[in-house]
Protein backbone atom coordinates (compact mmCIF):
# COMPACT_ATOMS: atom_id res chain seq x y z
CA UNK A 1 0.00 0.00 0.00
CA UNK A 2 2.11 3.48 -0.89
CA UNK A 3 0.83 6.79 -0.20
CA UNK A 4 2.58 9.78 -2.31
CA UNK A 5 3.05 13.32 -0.77
CA UNK A 6 4.72 16.48 -1.54
CA UNK A 7 7.90 16.74 -3.98
CA UNK A 8 10.59 18.42 -2.92
CA UNK A 9 13.15 19.82 -5.17
CA UNK A 10 16.66 18.60 -4.47
CA UNK A 11 20.45 19.41 -5.75
CA UNK A 12 23.02 16.86 -5.50
CA UNK A 13 25.93 19.17 -5.94
CA UNK A 14 24.85 22.30 -4.52
CA UNK A 15 28.14 23.81 -4.29
CA UNK A 16 28.33 24.14 -7.37
CA UNK A 17 26.77 27.48 -6.44
CA UNK A 18 29.83 29.28 -6.07
CA UNK A 19 30.58 29.45 -10.12
CA UNK A 20 27.57 32.36 -9.65
CA UNK A 21 30.43 34.24 -7.72
CA UNK A 22 32.91 34.34 -10.75
CA UNK A 23 30.82 36.99 -13.29
CA UNK A 24 30.88 38.85 -10.27
CA UNK A 25 34.87 38.40 -9.79
CA UNK A 26 34.97 38.97 -13.36
CA UNK A 27 33.41 42.15 -13.24
CA UNK A 28 35.64 43.77 -10.44
CA UNK A 29 38.30 43.38 -12.41
CA UNK A 30 36.90 44.93 -15.44
CA UNK A 31 35.55 47.61 -13.71
CA UNK A 32 38.93 47.95 -11.98
CA UNK A 33 40.65 48.09 -15.06
CA UNK A 34 38.25 50.80 -16.63
CA UNK A 35 39.08 53.20 -13.42
CA UNK A 36 42.85 52.24 -13.66
CA UNK A 37 42.75 53.02 -17.92
CA UNK A 38 40.65 56.40 -17.22
CA UNK A 39 42.52 57.85 -14.85
CA UNK A 40 46.04 57.09 -17.19
CA UNK A 41 44.27 58.63 -20.37
CA UNK A 42 43.08 61.77 -18.48
CA UNK A 43 46.77 61.75 -17.17
CA UNK A 44 47.84 61.83 -20.26
CA UNK A 45 45.54 64.25 -22.48
CA UNK A 46 47.29 67.55 -23.07
CA UNK A 47 44.89 69.37 -25.16
CA UNK A 48 43.99 72.60 -23.37
CA UNK A 49 39.96 73.46 -24.00
CA UNK A 50 38.10 75.62 -22.20
CA UNK A 51 34.87 72.86 -22.80
CA UNK A 52 36.77 70.19 -23.67
CA UNK A 53 33.93 67.93 -22.84
CA UNK A 54 31.47 69.37 -25.34
CA UNK A 55 34.62 69.23 -27.69
CA UNK A 56 34.82 65.35 -27.37
CA UNK A 57 30.92 65.10 -28.03
CA UNK A 58 30.85 66.87 -31.39
CA UNK A 59 33.60 64.02 -32.42
CA UNK A 60 31.83 60.72 -30.91
CA UNK A 61 29.76 59.26 -33.41
CA UNK A 62 26.65 57.90 -31.64
CA UNK A 63 25.40 54.86 -32.92
CA UNK A 64 21.57 54.30 -32.30
CA UNK A 65 20.27 50.90 -30.41
CA UNK A 66 24.05 50.03 -28.44
CA UNK A 67 22.89 50.72 -25.12
CA UNK A 68 19.74 48.11 -26.02
CA UNK A 69 21.75 45.59 -27.61
CA UNK A 70 24.74 45.73 -24.84
CA UNK A 71 21.62 44.98 -21.58
CA UNK A 72 20.27 42.36 -24.39
CA UNK A 73 23.71 40.80 -24.59
CA UNK A 74 24.57 41.19 -21.27
CA UNK A 75 20.95 39.32 -19.93
CA UNK A 76 22.03 36.66 -22.52
CA UNK A 77 25.50 36.23 -21.16
CA UNK A 78 23.95 35.94 -17.48
CA UNK A 79 21.18 33.56 -18.81
CA UNK A 80 23.48 31.34 -20.26
CA UNK A 81 25.71 31.10 -17.23
CA UNK A 82 22.96 30.61 -14.85
CA UNK A 83 21.64 27.80 -16.67
CA UNK A 84 24.84 25.98 -17.09
CA UNK A 85 25.26 26.54 -13.09
CA UNK A 86 21.80 25.60 -12.17
CA UNK A 87 22.85 22.00 -14.43
CA UNK A 88 25.65 21.67 -12.89
CA UNK A 89 23.93 21.70 -9.21
CA UNK A 90 21.89 18.52 -10.86
CA UNK A 91 18.62 19.64 -9.64
CA UNK A 92 16.27 16.24 -8.69
CA UNK A 93 12.75 16.55 -7.91
CA UNK A 94 12.72 13.93 -4.68
CA UNK A 95 9.20 12.61 -4.93
CA UNK A 96 8.54 10.51 -1.44
CA UNK A 97 6.79 7.19 -1.81
CA UNK A 98 5.75 5.61 1.76
CA UNK A 99 5.07 1.71 1.70
CA UNK A 100 2.66 1.31 4.50
CA UNK A 101 1.89 -2.73 5.94
CA UNK A 102 -1.89 -2.96 6.64
CA UNK A 103 -1.99 -3.32 10.50
CA UNK A 104 -2.43 -7.07 11.44
CA UNK A 105 -1.78 -10.06 13.49
CA UNK A 106 0.93 -12.49 13.83
CA UNK A 107 -0.83 -15.90 13.43
CA UNK A 108 1.16 -19.16 13.99
CA UNK A 109 -1.08 -22.29 13.14
CA UNK A 110 0.37 -25.34 14.53
CA UNK A 111 -1.35 -27.97 12.58
CA UNK A 112 -1.28 -31.91 13.91
CA UNK A 113 0.11 -34.24 11.26
CA UNK A 114 0.17 -37.75 13.54
CA UNK A 115 -1.27 -40.73 12.54
CA UNK A 116 -4.71 -39.56 13.91
CA UNK A 117 -5.20 -37.57 11.39
CA UNK A 118 -6.24 -39.82 9.29
CA UNK A 119 -8.40 -41.52 11.34
CA UNK A 120 -12.48 -41.39 9.09
CA UNK A 121 -14.63 -39.94 11.59
CA UNK A 122 -16.11 -37.11 10.39
CA UNK A 123 -18.78 -37.06 7.45
CA UNK A 124 -19.05 -34.23 4.69
CA UNK A 125 -21.90 -34.57 2.58
CA UNK A 126 -22.80 -38.01 3.03
CA UNK A 127 -18.97 -39.05 2.40
CA UNK A 128 -16.48 -40.29 5.32
CA UNK A 129 -13.83 -38.06 5.06
CA UNK A 130 -10.18 -37.63 7.20
CA UNK A 131 -9.77 -35.01 10.18
CA UNK A 132 -6.36 -33.66 8.24
CA UNK A 133 -9.88 -33.11 5.35
CA UNK A 134 -11.18 -31.21 7.55
CA UNK A 135 -8.62 -29.25 8.97
CA UNK A 136 -7.34 -28.59 5.36
CA UNK A 137 -10.96 -27.64 4.83
CA UNK A 138 -11.86 -25.46 8.06
CA UNK A 139 -8.02 -23.89 8.05
CA UNK A 140 -7.79 -22.72 4.53
CA UNK A 141 -10.97 -20.83 4.45
CA UNK A 142 -9.74 -19.24 7.31
CA UNK A 143 -6.00 -18.15 5.94
CA UNK A 144 -8.11 -17.03 2.77
CA UNK A 145 -9.87 -14.46 4.76
CA UNK A 146 -6.64 -13.29 7.36
CA UNK A 147 -6.08 -10.32 4.85
CA UNK A 148 -3.28 -8.21 6.42
CA UNK A 149 -2.26 -10.63 8.70
CA UNK A 150 0.96 -12.79 9.27
CA UNK A 151 0.76 -16.02 9.08
CA UNK A 152 3.37 -19.12 9.87
CA UNK A 153 2.49 -22.91 9.56
CA UNK A 154 4.13 -25.53 12.31
CA UNK A 155 3.46 -29.47 11.70
CA UNK A 156 4.45 -31.82 14.47
CA UNK A 157 4.26 -35.37 14.77
CA UNK A 158 6.93 -37.06 17.20
CA UNK A 159 8.67 -33.70 17.09
CA UNK A 160 7.25 -29.83 15.98
CA UNK A 161 9.15 -28.46 12.40
CA UNK A 162 8.36 -24.95 11.56
CA UNK A 163 6.96 -25.38 7.82
CA UNK A 164 6.72 -21.99 7.14
CA UNK A 165 7.65 -18.92 9.46
CA UNK A 166 5.24 -15.84 9.51
CA UNK A 167 4.25 -14.28 5.88
CA UNK A 168 1.96 -11.98 4.40
CA UNK A 169 1.69 -14.73 1.39
CA UNK A 170 -1.32 -15.85 2.89
CA UNK A 171 -1.85 -18.00 -0.91
CA UNK A 172 2.23 -19.65 0.37
CA UNK A 173 0.83 -20.55 3.69
CA UNK A 174 -2.22 -22.36 2.05
CA UNK A 175 -0.24 -23.94 -0.39
CA UNK A 176 2.08 -25.69 2.09
CA UNK A 177 -1.35 -26.70 4.20
CA UNK A 178 -3.14 -28.07 1.53
CA UNK A 179 -0.13 -30.56 0.38
CA UNK A 180 0.47 -31.37 3.94
CA UNK A 181 -0.19 -35.30 4.48
CA UNK A 182 -0.41 -37.43 7.64
CA UNK A 183 2.64 -39.09 9.40
CA UNK A 184 5.00 -36.39 7.47
CA UNK A 185 6.34 -35.77 10.83
CA UNK A 186 6.17 -38.77 12.56
CA UNK A 187 2.96 -41.08 13.88
CA UNK A 188 3.59 -39.42 17.40
CA UNK A 189 1.55 -36.04 19.07
CA UNK A 190 4.41 -33.88 20.45
CA UNK A 191 1.84 -31.17 20.89
CA UNK A 192 3.84 -29.65 24.07
CA UNK A 193 6.72 -29.63 22.03
CA UNK A 194 4.44 -27.21 19.15
CA UNK A 195 3.38 -24.98 21.78
CA UNK A 196 7.14 -24.26 22.58
CA UNK A 197 8.02 -23.70 18.93
CA UNK A 198 5.28 -21.39 18.68
CA UNK A 199 5.96 -19.53 21.71
CA UNK A 200 9.83 -19.25 20.24
CA UNK A 201 8.30 -17.60 17.12
CA UNK A 202 6.07 -15.44 18.50
CA UNK A 203 7.82 -13.92 21.09
CA UNK A 204 10.02 -11.92 18.96
CA UNK A 205 6.65 -10.11 17.72
CA UNK A 206 4.91 -6.84 18.94
CA UNK A 207 2.65 -7.67 22.40
CA UNK A 208 -1.32 -8.02 21.72
CA UNK A 209 -1.32 -9.55 18.54
CA UNK A 210 0.71 -12.77 19.69
CA UNK A 211 -1.86 -16.09 18.35
CA UNK A 212 -1.44 -19.40 18.18
CA UNK A 213 -4.08 -21.42 16.92
CA UNK A 214 -3.47 -25.35 18.14
CA UNK A 215 -5.26 -27.71 15.89
CA UNK A 216 -4.93 -31.32 17.07
CA UNK A 217 -6.90 -34.19 18.63
CA UNK A 218 -6.20 -33.41 21.95
CA UNK A 219 -3.51 -36.30 22.85
CA UNK A 220 -0.15 -35.75 23.64
CA UNK A 221 1.95 -38.93 22.79
CA UNK A 222 5.50 -37.69 22.19
CA UNK A 223 7.60 -34.71 22.75
CA UNK A 224 9.39 -33.39 26.11
CA UNK A 225 7.22 -30.46 26.98
CA UNK A 226 3.42 -31.56 28.69
CA UNK A 227 1.09 -29.67 26.80
CA UNK A 228 -0.01 -27.27 30.34
CA UNK A 229 3.18 -26.64 30.84
CA UNK A 230 3.84 -25.50 27.59
CA UNK A 231 0.34 -23.01 27.65
CA UNK A 232 1.74 -21.71 31.23
CA UNK A 233 4.86 -20.71 29.51
CA UNK A 234 2.68 -19.07 26.73
CA UNK A 235 0.42 -17.18 29.04
CA UNK A 236 3.76 -15.94 30.87
CA UNK A 237 5.02 -14.73 26.88
CA UNK A 238 1.24 -12.94 26.12
CA UNK A 239 0.72 -15.56 23.43
CA UNK A 240 -3.06 -15.98 23.48
CA UNK A 241 -3.33 -20.37 21.99
CA UNK A 242 -6.84 -20.83 20.08
CA UNK A 243 -7.48 -24.80 19.92
CA UNK A 244 -9.45 -26.21 17.68
CA UNK A 245 -10.30 -29.90 18.37
CA UNK A 246 -10.61 -32.18 15.92
CA UNK A 247 -12.30 -35.68 16.11
CA UNK A 248 -15.05 -37.18 17.37
CA UNK A 249 -16.38 -39.04 20.78
CA UNK A 250 -16.64 -42.22 19.11
CA UNK A 251 -15.34 -45.71 20.92
CA UNK A 252 -13.96 -47.41 18.07
CA UNK A 253 -12.66 -44.76 15.21
CA UNK A 254 -12.38 -46.27 11.65
CA UNK A 255 -8.92 -45.90 9.71
CA UNK A 256 -7.09 -46.97 7.26
CA UNK A 257 -4.10 -49.08 7.86
CA UNK A 258 -2.39 -51.02 5.16
CA UNK A 259 -4.76 -50.51 2.69
CA UNK A 260 -7.59 -51.68 4.53
CA UNK A 261 -10.46 -50.32 6.66
CA UNK A 262 -9.78 -51.26 10.56
CA UNK A 263 -11.34 -49.84 13.51
CA UNK A 264 -9.15 -48.74 16.51
CA UNK A 265 -10.48 -47.85 19.82
CA UNK A 266 -7.02 -45.74 20.70
CA UNK A 267 -7.87 -42.66 18.80
CA UNK A 268 -10.17 -40.80 21.27
CA UNK A 269 -10.12 -37.34 21.27
CA UNK A 270 -9.22 -35.51 24.76
CA UNK A 271 -11.19 -32.57 24.31
CA UNK A 272 -10.66 -31.49 27.99
CA UNK A 273 -7.20 -30.79 27.68
CA UNK A 274 -7.84 -28.92 24.19
CA UNK A 275 -10.29 -26.58 26.59
CA UNK A 276 -7.70 -26.48 29.55
CA UNK A 277 -4.73 -24.82 27.19
CA UNK A 278 -6.86 -22.74 25.55
CA UNK A 279 -8.32 -21.03 29.43
CA UNK A 280 -4.69 -20.98 30.90
CA UNK A 281 -3.70 -18.41 28.21
CA UNK A 282 -6.89 -16.98 27.57
CA UNK A 283 -7.78 -17.92 24.61
CA UNK A 284 -10.70 -20.17 23.09
CA UNK A 285 -11.73 -23.29 22.27
CA UNK A 286 -13.71 -24.46 19.02
CA UNK A 287 -14.66 -27.80 17.95
CA UNK A 288 -13.72 -28.47 13.70
CA UNK A 289 -17.00 -30.18 13.23
CA UNK A 290 -19.10 -26.67 14.12
CA UNK A 291 -20.26 -24.91 10.45
CA UNK A 292 -19.61 -21.68 13.51
CA UNK A 293 -16.35 -22.46 14.39
CA UNK A 294 -14.58 -20.17 11.60
CA UNK A 295 -16.27 -17.15 11.79
CA UNK A 296 -16.06 -17.07 16.03
CA UNK A 297 -12.71 -17.83 16.01
CA UNK A 298 -11.85 -15.09 13.50
CA UNK A 299 -14.15 -12.85 15.37
CA UNK A 300 -12.27 -13.39 18.74
CA UNK A 301 -9.18 -12.88 16.92
CA UNK A 302 -10.07 -9.55 15.41
CA UNK A 303 -11.21 -8.78 18.94
CA UNK A 304 -7.19 -8.23 19.83
CA UNK A 305 -4.92 -5.69 19.83
CA UNK A 306 -3.27 -5.09 16.41
CA UNK A 307 0.56 -4.85 15.39
CA UNK A 308 1.37 -1.40 14.55
CA UNK A 309 1.81 -0.72 10.98
CA UNK A 310 5.36 -0.65 9.65
CA UNK A 311 6.18 1.93 7.15
CA UNK A 312 9.28 2.77 4.84
CA UNK A 313 9.43 6.19 3.04
CA UNK A 314 12.17 6.47 0.19
CA UNK A 315 13.03 9.41 -2.24
CA UNK A 316 12.27 9.00 -6.05
CA UNK A 317 14.81 10.90 -8.21
CA UNK A 318 13.56 12.61 -11.18
CA UNK A 319 16.53 14.67 -12.96
CA UNK A 320 15.43 18.23 -13.39
CA UNK A 321 18.72 19.48 -15.46
CA UNK A 322 17.49 19.29 -18.96
CA UNK A 323 15.63 22.80 -18.04
CA UNK A 324 18.58 24.90 -16.90
CA UNK A 325 20.37 23.50 -19.55
CA UNK A 326 17.48 24.52 -22.39
CA UNK A 327 17.46 27.68 -21.03
CA UNK A 328 21.51 28.01 -21.08
CA UNK A 329 21.64 26.64 -24.59
CA UNK A 330 18.34 29.05 -26.29
CA UNK A 331 20.72 31.71 -24.60
CA UNK A 332 23.55 31.03 -26.77
CA UNK A 333 21.50 30.39 -29.73
CA UNK A 334 20.28 33.88 -29.12
CA UNK A 335 23.62 35.28 -28.84
CA UNK A 336 24.72 33.88 -31.99
CA UNK A 337 21.50 35.00 -33.84
CA UNK A 338 22.12 38.91 -32.85
CA UNK A 339 26.06 39.32 -33.27
CA UNK A 340 24.66 42.81 -32.93
CA UNK A 341 23.97 43.06 -29.83
CA UNK A 342 27.56 42.36 -28.24
CA UNK A 343 28.97 44.28 -25.40
CA UNK A 344 31.33 47.10 -26.88
CA UNK A 345 34.32 47.60 -24.86
CA UNK A 346 35.04 50.57 -23.93
CA UNK A 347 38.11 52.67 -24.95
CA UNK A 348 41.19 51.67 -22.58
CA UNK A 349 39.91 48.54 -22.25
CA UNK A 350 42.90 46.26 -21.20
Amino acid sequence: MGEETALVIHFQWPWMILLLLLPAAQWLVSWRRQVIARDSQQRQTTLLHPSLERLQDAFTTHRPGIATGTRIHALLILLLWLGLTLALMRPQWLQPYTDERIEGYDLMLAVDASHSMEALDFTVNGQQVSRMQVVKGVMGRFIEEREGDRVGLIIFGNQAFVLSPLTLDRLMVRQLLENLVPRIAGDGTAMGDAIGLGIKKLRERPEGSRVLILVADGENTAGTIPPLEAARLAAAEGVRIYAIGVGSHQKEVPIVEEGRLVYRSDLGFDEAIMKKIAETTGGAYFRASDADALEKISQRINELEKSKAESRTIYIPHPLYRWPLSLALLSLLLLGLFPGARMRRPVGYL
